[in-house]
């Protein structure tokens, strides 16, 4: 297995968790934050070092060892922060360089630097709250640019049982995968949908309520 060494700057609750889950996987990790509470909690917790500064201080990088880390995740809740510390592990030519970014309009600003982003997690949380309580039966799996993916549950009596896939309106979304009773079935045309199938589907970003709406129109029992 190889494991990484890797920079996770800001300690709030993602950069908490992803730190716990880096050093449990046996990773090299190194966390920056400001506030050195919160530095002395996870170094009594994890194995790991933590540097209590400003990680858009080159300083404090090479304190962190910018120069041979395998990625670099920021997770504060500043976008300048994020990304002045983003630009700095570029030119210290970090292979992978990840980043919260909090306000959608700062995303261009992030992908000019070439650094992979993550939309806006309590966003992301809020669009999940709100498709389980229209949709019961479907579940988020993840959020990525331009698109959601997400789980929906074939309900006894549904609409769309004993459809053929080709027999359903698909617009702006695509099945990837079914699961039937232990089995994984890579989605044809001619597959038949069947009670208790869940369907892995992506859509679009800007159509997902209404992809959502067509499904469970489809697959949940009136």
């Amino acid at each position: 297995m190889l494991y990484m060494y890797i920079i996770v700057v800001g300690l709030g609750g993602i950069g908490r968790n992803l730190a716990a889950i880096a050093a449990e996987n046996g990773d090299s990790v190194v966390v920056i934050d400001r506030d050195e509470e919160r530095c002395a909690d996870m170094l009594e917790e994890y194995d790991l070092l933590a540097i209590t500064g400003n990680a858009t201080d080159k300083a404090i990088l090479e304190d962190a060892g910018i120069d041979h880390s395998d990625a670099l995740v920021a997770t504060t809740s500043d976008d300048a922060a994020n990304l002045m510390t983003c630009w700095l592990a570029k030119r210290y030519s970090v292979p992978n360089v990840v980043s919260i970014v909090n306000q959608k309009e700062h995303s261009e600003l992030f992908n000019e630097v070439g650094v992979r982003i993550s939309e806006n997690p309590d966003e992301i949380v809020a669009r999940s709250l709100y498709t389980w309580a229209e949709n019961p039966n479907t579940q988020a799996l993840a959020s990525i640019p331009g698109g959601g993916i997400f789980e929906i549950t074939v309900e006894e009596g549904s609409e769309g049982v004993d459809k053929e896939i080709r027999q359903l309106e698909v617009k702006d979304y695509v099945f990837i995968a079914i699961h039937r009773a232990g089995d994984l079935l890579i989605p044809r045309g001619d597959i038949v949908i069947l009670p208790e199938d869940t369907i892995t589907v992506f859509s679009k970003k800007d159509s997902e309520v209404e992809s959502l709406r067509y499904l469970s129109q489809q697959f949940r029992k009136k």
